[in-house]
């Protein structure tokens, strides 16, 4: 009984280290993040939601703005025009 009370203490702060560890490099790495470069080719202008998993999304792509449907399924390009 002695050996699993003493297993439990060394355990258990091993354990929260490593859940810790792994948040922090989670956040510290997020795809989002990685995304987040200096590119100013893509812009999202406006999104309006139409539905529960139903959106329309306008983004400015290269001096284009094109609307795009987005929903669960997958995204849908709708019209595109020049940027004035």
């Amino acid at each position: 009984m002695t050996f699993y009370i003493v297993k439990l203490l060394i355990m258990l702060p091993l354990i929260g280290l490593l859940i810790y560890g792994s948040l922090w490099l989670y956040r510290k790495y997020q795809p989002q993040s990685m995304m987040r470069q200096n590119s100013n080719s893509l812009n999202i202008v406006e999104v309006l939601p139409i539905g529960v998993n139903n959106k329309l999304a306008v983004v400015d792509f290269e001096g284009r703005k094109i609307l795009l449907s987005v929903t669960r399924s997958g995204v849908a390009k709708i019209d595109a025009k020049n940027a004035d």
